[in-house]
């Protein structure tokens, strides 16, 4: 490693670990070239890049100054090499995600919230992209300490999505919820996944038994979407992007939290999927799909047996 990344190495470790903070100014340069047993040029240079990657400010004839985001900032610089496993639902705004990070996320598998959360568990994946219905009323949490436990578990929020019924354009059949798919050809996703577990509470809420369901299994929200379009069947349980993707109506039913769920040692894999989700022009993007919140994207929760229980009874009020 060449001396100078040495130096940026050194110092983006001690901001992410709060040894230095931000607005702390820095010795000068020919003061910390002694430090470091070093040239000038090659602090000035190491500086440098830290600041292109938004861990220093530079001023003219300044010390260098810790950046506001500096922590993020030098993790992200830290990890810039790393690329977070993803496992789990399956959601149209991940692909946006996706190519917006170029690489350093990838997708292992879409089968479902407890699929993804057993790929986590078993090593297979770094993080489980879930939306999981607590009988309780809580989203999420309950099943990341279940599952994780012993793992540190964490919870980064991508966004609030809107569920509902895909139905036709013009929904020739009058549906308006649930009570209304009684008779009618549904098209579900896999038992497993957290829109299959909505669908079969929601069936039950209504007095209907899931076990009786008539219908399809599909992979994807699209499929639904697929199987509504072509006349396969007369509604499916889907988000709204899903609906509009193809000129589908949507009856709305509810809004759900869809997070990432993840062991404490994944958390600095993660760092370059937490900085794009506070980012305004990809919150904008997936906004502008339909059907989704993206004011708390990017927040991470360290979750414990306490924090459940006060979600439990936040759920309730």
């Amino acid at each position: 490693m060449t001396r100078y990344r040495e130096i940026c190495n050194d110092l983006a470790h001690r901001i992410s670990a709060g040894v230095l903070h931000p607005g702390d100014e820095l010795p000068g340069i020919r003061e910390l070239a002694q430090q470091w047993h070093t040239t000038a040029s090659t602090v000035s240079r190491a500086q440098r890049r830290l600041a292109d990657a938004g861990v220093l400010e530079l001023a003219d004839r300044r010390r260098a100054r810790i950046a506001a985001g500096a922590v993020l900032a030098a993790r992200r610089f830290l990890q810039s090499d790393a690329v977070l496993r993803l496992a789990g639902s399956d959601d149209p705004a991940l692909d946006l995600l996706t190519g917006t990070l170029d690489g350093k996320l990838t997708i292992v598998t879409r089968e479902g919230s407890v699929t993804g959360l057993s790929a986590v568990r078993q090593g297979h994946a770094d993080g489980a992209a879930i939306h999981l219905l607590h009988r309780d009323g809580v989203y999420n949490a309950p099943f990341a300490l279940g599952m994780l436990r012993g793992m540190e578990p964490h919870l980064i929020h991508l966004w609030r999505r809107e569920q509902g019924l895909i139905v036709p354009r013009g929904n020739p059949y009058r549906i308006t919820g649930i009570a209304d798919l009684k008779d009618r050809r549904i098209s579900a996703r896999r038992p497993g996944t957290g829109t299959r577990i909505l669908l079969d509470r929601l069936l039950l809420a209504a007095g209907h038994d899931p076990d009786h369901l008539r219908g399809p299994q599909v992979g994807s929200h699209l499929e639904v979407a697929l199987a509504v379009a072509t006349g396969t069947v007369d509604a499916g349980l889907g988000v709204r992007s899903a609906a509009t993707d193809l000129g589908l109506d949507f009856v709305s039913l509810t809004w759900e939290e869809f997070d990432i769920a993840l062991a404490g040692h994944a958390l600095d894999s993660a760092v370059h999927l937490v900085a794009a989700l506070r980012t305004p022009a990809l919150r904008q993007r997936i906004a502008a799909l339909g059907g989704y919140d993206t004011s708390r994207s990017g927040d991470v929760t360290k979750l414990s047996a306490p924090d459940a229980a006060e979600a439990r009874m936040a759920g309730r009020g």
